[in-house]
């Protein structure tokens, strides 16, 4: 039953942070020195579409390194 509970407040601790940066998003900035010369003589508007286009190429790999680890802890969990 403790083991059962421990797996709960790792479950609710996890969804509280999901749900406290979902609701608070923190505005980034993902650009080397040289993209951000870039940006900046391009304007406002191109810059901030190619800080979200950085940023959506760098979650990618990070997705799928989470989505591998994932599954290897599942199924370590399972043989257990």
């Amino acid at each position: 039953m403790k083991h059962y509970l421990c797996g709960m407040k790792k479950c609710g601790l996890i969804l509280l942070f999901v749900i406290h940066y979902s609701l608070f998003p923190i505005d980034s900035s993902a650009q080397c020195s040289i993209c951000t010369k870039t940006a900046q003589q391009l304007g406002e508007g191109p810059a901030k579409g190619m800080n979200s286009g950085i940023l959506y190429l760098a979650f990618a790999p990070f997705a799928i390194v989470g989505f591998v680890a994932f599954r290897w802890w599942k199924k370590n969990k399972e043989s257990a």
